[in-house]
């Protein structure tokens, strides 16, 4: 068992391996270690449940990865006591319709949702910050480097006329 914690990302297809492999990136600049499976609360429900009984025992949050009509959110989340970020891809051919699901759910349902990877990554980096201070300094220094990268382009947009 890892005492230290992991993200599971769980997509509801292989189409969304692409986006889940951007969270993917960004969890591995804040030192999360991860894993990726799929299964669709719509197709493979058992699967699903499954996965969830595989990780009750660990340190996990789940970082969802469906569009569309996003069930798997939802239904994870109401399914375990652990964290659960929604992370949709969003579409334009839906025009933005399709995030609703993600985020009109069932009461007692307390998924977060974000279309960034790079914000699911850094919230489910911050919640094993609370207890991992060798992530904890990643997010900081991650955080750090954001704002050095607006204070240089504070200082070059200064500059033009």
């Amino acid at each position: 068992m890892n005492m230290t914690g992991k993200a599971l990302i769980i997509m509801g297809s292989e189409r969304d391996l692409d986006f889940s492999r951007e969270i993917a990136k960004y969890l591995k600049l804040l030192g999360v270690e991860y894993e990726f499976r799929v299964a669709s609360a719509h197709k493979t429900p058992l699967t699903v449940l499954e996965i969830l009984k595989e990780f009750e025992t660990q340190k996990v949050i789940y970082i969802t990865v469906a569009g569309r009509s996003n069930a798997l959110s939802a239904f994870i989340d109401g399914s375990t006591t652990k964290p659960v970020i929604a992370c949709p891809p969003y579409s334009e051919k839906y025009g933005g319709a399709d995030i609703y699901s993600s985020l009109r759910v069932p009461s007692g349902i307390g998924s977060v949702v974000t279309i960034e990877p790079e914000a699911a990554a850094i919230a489910a980096a911050k919640i094993f910050a609370l207890e991992n201070p060798e992530v904890l300094a990643k997010v900081k220094s991650y955080q750090e480097t954001k704002k050095k990268d607006l204070e240089a382009a504070n200082e070059s947009v200064k500059k033009l006329k």
